[in-house]
């Protein structure tokens, strides 16, 4: 239990479509193996797996990461105490300047009021951390302590234990650092690597017109594009691996049937959730072609390298199909070389792309995945104690 990591392995044919853009617009990509690969970064998929687990996870167990924390407690404090509208503002400013979170004036256009100060960075705070905030803030003003509270030590101390306590799902699995006050970080318990496509790829350009209709039905005018223009594309199957460290999940939740519920609702959004960047202009939204799931009590172990050689065209059963019975051959071989077998695995494969795997891991529906190895975790959490 104490090295016991759940790794996530998908293989997904995505079409046409820029989901994960750089500063020039174009499709990030990456050298691997020696050759061009498409590329989605980690940070492109936390953010619609974060966003997924508010349909899997009781809302008030999920945070936000906002720099407008301000109006975030200072709704929080007015809902709880209807009389304090109008004081919600100065008490959550006190309170989180008594956790220790700096903060700072917004930028605001010339004439602009001033609107409630800003972290000065992405804050990531629960709903019930905000509640214990202001909870602590409420009794404060009705004290006539409020004035005092970020000069009284034990004020302070509170406050940061309101921040540091009782972690939500999201907190817990991607972790959270906050600059100004160390004590309050986060460690992530989810590693999530870069996509990369398991083939070369080669950055394609879509040229556009958009046409005026109102200039098109007056018939004294000509029949132009209103507006031209291009856009980058490419088309891949990617390789996707990500980890969960579940001694580490278990630390930040405190709870073993939390920590069960958070690998079971990670699995289920990481799996299913896709980034959104240029999906109205592609329509690109797939399901993965393979998912290999594995209990892991040694060290969690990403198959990437059975894609260093890149999977060429014209493969029977597709690139999908090549890239499945690499990933198995290589699963294999690392087993055989190192003799490091998992402690168990699950595969939820599209068609006869599982045929491969079978050997490998349990056949299973994606459903049956979640439940197996949540039942895994609470068994491996159970057997500790």
């Amino acid at each position: 239990m104490n090295r016991l990591t759940i790794d996530v392995h998908i293989l997904q044919t995505v079409p046409p479509s820029n989901i994960n853009r750089d500063d020039t617009g174009s499709p990030k990509t990456a050298v691997y193996g020696g050759t061009r690969r498409a590329r989605v970064s980690s940070q492109a998929w936390k953010r619609p797996t974060r966003l997924a687990l508010n349909d899997l996870v009781d809302i008030r167990d999920l945070g936000w990461r906002t720099k407008r924390v301000v109006e975030l407690l200072a709704d929080v404090v007015v809902k709880m105490d209807p009389e304090l509208a109008g004081r919600g503002t100065e008490i959550a400013e006190t309170m989180l300047g008594a956790a220790g979170i700096k903060l700072a004036d917004p930028r605001k256009k010339p004439d602009a009021e001033r609107g409630a100060k800003e972290s000065g960075y992405l804050l990531f705070l629960g709903r019930r951390q905000l509640e214990r905030l202001a909870e602590q803030g409420i009794a404060a003003e009705r004290d006539g302590r409020l004035a005092t509270v970020e000069k009284d030590r034990e004020e302070r101390k509170r406050a940061q234990a309101a921040v540091k306590g009782q972690n939500p799902v999201d907190i817990a699995l991607f972790g959270r650092m906050v600059a100004d006050v160390s004590d309050l970080n986060v460690d992530a318990a989810v590693q999530v690597a870069h996509a990369i496509s398991v083939h070369e790829v080669e950055t394609e350009f879509d040229y556009f017109t958009a046409v005026d209709d109102h200039k098109q039905a007056d018939v004294e005018e000509d029949a132009g594009a209103g507006m031209i223009g291009s856009i980058e594309f490419n088309s891949s199957t990617l390789y996707r691996y990500a980890t969960v460290a579940v001694p580490l999940l278990r630390a930040n939740l405190g709870d073993d049937e939390a920590t069960r519920r958070a690998v079971e609702a990670f699995l289920q959004a990481f799996v299913t959730s896709m980034p959104t960047g240029k999906i109205t202009t592609f329509g690109n939204r797939t399901l993965p072609d393979v998912v290999l799931v594995t209990a892991r009590t040694d060290q969690p172990v990403s198959y990437v390298g059975a894609f260093e050689e890149p999977v060429p065209a014209g493969q029977p059963g597709g690139r999908s199909g090549e890239a499945a019975r690499r990933l198995a051959a290589y699963a294999r071989d690392l087993e055989a070389a190192y003799g490091a077998a998992p402690a168990a695995a699950w595969v939820v494969a599209v068609g006869d792309k599982g045929a491969a795997l079978a050997g490998v891991a349990q056949p299973v529906t994606l459903p049956e995945l979640v439940s197996q190895a949540g039942e895994h975790v609470a068994a491996a959490l159970a057997a500790r104690s």
